[in-house]
């Protein structure tokens, strides 16, 4: 694992961006395509606003989510808007390739399997995920996982976690099979003890 500290959140983003610039690019050369998971937040905002302007083959280029708010379309919470801001409306992604997770669906588990199962039809069966993108919260969760809930001992699938600040999350568990990984922490999160500054780590 690499670890670097950078001064501030949008070092980090900008970092991140040349990071998966380097590796679509790699990923294509050899395989044609490349698939990326992304979660929600600030800096991961910034990070796709930046990746946004690459010159890199984006119809080789498939987004999946990996976590969302089970919300109302539009929603603030939901992390999709905000992809579809930073990213969609300024790369040269194909909109078909953004998978937007079904949280809508009136069958939360039903629409879970069917994004598990677009997951699989983009990635291969177990998916194999080129490069997954995690953020990390002000109290250590990352990808709506916290401790204690039922869903960390899912695998190769998506779920739904328990209730979260108040909404519950769609997850991906695909984890197993994920080539890099990579970690952004955008802020000096403090605990007892110990403080985390912004860096990434692959």
């Amino acid at each position: 694992m690499n670890i670097e500290i950078l001064a501030d959140a949008e070092s980090v983003a900008q970092r991140a961006a040349s990071l998966i610039t380097d590796a679509v690019r790699e990923a294509i050369a050899i395989r044609g395509r490349f698939v990326m998971a992304v979660s929600g937040g600030h800096t991961p905002w910034i990070m796709l606003r930046a990746l946004a302007d690459a010159q890199i083959p984006w119809r080789g280029v498939h987004v999946i989510q990996v976590d969302e708010r089970v919300a109302p379309a539009g929603h603030t919470d939901r992390n999709l808007p905000h992809l579809k801001e930073s990213l969609l409306a300024h790369a040269r992604l194909p909109p078909e390739q953004l998978y937007a997770m079904p949280v809508e669906s009136p069958d939360l588990e039903a629409g879970a399997t069917r994004y598990a199962e677009t997951t699989r039809e983009i990635a291969g069966t177990p998916p194999v995920i080129d490069l997954v993108h995690l953020g990390l919260g002000p109290d250590g969760h990352t990808a709506s996982l916290v401790p204690g809930d039922a869903v960390l001992d899912v695998e190769n699938a998506e779920a739904l976690t328990g209730p979260y600040q108040g909404r519950r999350d769609a997850v991906s568990r695909f984890g197993q099979h994920v080539q890099p990984q990579l970690l952004a922490a955008p802020a000096a999160f403090h605990s007892p003890g110990r403080a985390l500054g912004s860096g990434y780590s692959r």
